[in-house]
């Protein structure tokens, strides 16, 4: 952040709590134009609009809750007094490099993992410097919707970097074939963003737990359909990759412009 002394007190914090591991998000030095949140007014705290109450009049219930229950609001953020994307431009520091991973190393006694690596190049500078993991993420296409695609950089990555420190992916999990196919491509674990949030709306703890359930068939039908037994026989050759879409470099751009 801006206020470098908000972020070296969070990394103090969670080392004085007992946390083994930091994950150090590097993908949002600005925030993305957030478009839907631009459109349904989204703010901090909530705001009631004349949409929110069109939506509201089929539904009483909404009404109920609104008036018998505490106001939303985040656990570390009272308010604002915009949006999201508005609040992050406000707070973050885009000029954060590779020189401030000595800092946050100064101060954190446990395992380091970079999340938000997009590039080739950045994974094998990265473990150059020691860090402990990568999570290779696009920040789910919030931040920049033509960034690259981690599934398709996970096998190169892995390649170069993968025997040194341990690659993960984010962005793109939205069903348990998915985290066995980047499994099989070398990820040591995927993370989850959307559909647990989409469990809690919905149920609350049942709601997440019920999510669990779902990905956990996913993951054990496609791993059987597959004919292995445990995560450690999946393989690449368990996976075939399109190559449309793909970003081109090097001799293939030559070739093209022939």
């Amino acid at each position: 952040m801006k206020q470098r002394k908000i972020s070296y007190g969070l990394v103090e914090r969670a080392a004085a709590a007992g946390f083994d591991t930091l994950f150090f998000t590097v993908d949002t030095p600005i925030a993305g134009a957030r478009l839907r949140d631009k459109r349904n007014g989204f703010s901090i705290p909530p705001q009631i609009s004349l949409s929110t109450i069109a939506n509201a009049i089929p539904r009483p219930w909404w009404w109920w809750d609104f008036l018998t229950t505490p106001q939303l609001q985040f656990a570390s953020l009272s308010s604002t007094g915009g949006t999201v994307g508005e609040l992050l431009d406000s707070a973050m520091d885009p000029s954060i490099s590779f020189e401030d991973l000595k800092e946050i190393r100064s101060l954190w006694p446990g395992k380091l993992v970079i999340k938000g690596v997009q590039n080739v190049e950045d994974s094998r500078a990265l473990a150059d410097l020691g860090v402990d993991g990568i999570v290779l993420s696009n920040h789910g296409g919030r931040q920049l919707d033509r960034a690259p695609v981690p599934f398709w950089l996970l096998p190169e990555v892995v390649r170069e970097v993968g025997s040194d420190l341990e690659v993960a992916v984010d962005t793109g999990i939205m069903n348990g074939a998915d985290v066995v196919a980047c499994i099989a491509q070398g990820a040591k674990f995927t993370m989850v963003g959307r559909a647990y949030l989409y469990g809690l709306m919905a149920g609350g703890l049942e709601g997440v737990e019920r999510m669990i359930e779902i990905l956990s068939e996913q993951v054990i039908r496609t791993m059987k359909l597959l004919q292995v037994g445990s995560v450690a026989e999946l393989r690449p050759e368990h996976v075939s990759q399109l190559t449309r879409l793909r970003p081109v470099h090097g001799a293939d751009r030559r070739e093209l412009t022939r």
